[in-house]
């Protein structure tokens, strides 16, 4: 069945079915997908199933609704294309793609230092020190830049958490987490085609880190 996935800044949200005609998307409590947000109109967008083919139609918003970046009024949609509606991106998925690429997602969060105790704590002397990001360079994600502000940054695929990117004081350093959920043993992290394990590894710029077949680039801006 064919299907949304709805990310927020690069973090996979949820999963949404087109098992009907007619899916609508907006700020409204009475749409199939509301996103209370305010740079989302209160009727925004509407996907519609016409026999073999998708569209998604903009319905006036106030912001648009963007398609691989371009705005659109109405346009068909093909697999892997990416839905813009306000903050919120949806990657379109064709029914026929019985094993969707997965989406990754990058998360700002303190937890897992629960998980990984080989890093060096981040003081305040770090705030002032050089910021570093990772640059998506395939996948619906394409060329996205996503900065790493916070201490610990999560990577993943649908929800599962699969490494952790540590903002330390003398740079960053990556580190694997180990999971049960991958779907295949290719899928665990790698830096530099290097199986990256759950060893912490410092980072240096362009250093190419890949999870499940997403390739992203390490610099600091």
């Amino acid at each position: 069945m064919a299907k949304l996935i709805l990310t927020k800044d690069g973090v996979v949200e949820r999963e949404y079915p087109l098992d009907k005609e007619s899916v609508s998307i907006g700020r409204r409590h009475t749409n199939d997908i509301q996103l209370n947000d305010l740079t989302v109109s209160g009727r925004h967008a509407l996907v519609t199933t016409l026999g073999d083919n998708v569209f998604v139609d903009d319905l006036g918003s106030t912001n648009g609704t963007l398609l691989n970046g371009s705005r659109v009024t109405k346009s068909m949609l093909k697999h892997g294309d990416i839905i813009q509606v306000g903050n919120f991106q949806f990657s379109y998925y064709a029914d026929e793609v019985e094993d969707y690429e997965p989406t990754m997602f990058i998360k700002a969060e303190i937890e897992d230092t629960k998980v990984i105790d080989t890093r060096t704590p981040v003081d305040e002397s770090a705030k002032g020190s050089r910021l570093g990001a990772v640059r998506v360079l395939n996948g619906p994600l394409a060329k996205k830049v996503l900065e790493l502000r916070k201490p610990f940054n999560t990577l993943g695929f649908n929800g599962v958490k699969m490494a952790v990117i540590a903002r330390e004081n003398d740079g960053y350093s990556i580190s694997g987490l180990q999971s049960s959920k991958l779907r295949r043993a290719s899928d665990a992290p790698m830096v530099n085609g290097s199986a990256l394990g759950t060893s912490r590894k410092s980072l240096a710029e362009n250093d190419l880190i890949e999870l499940a077949g997403t390739q992203m680039e390490f610099f600091y801006l």
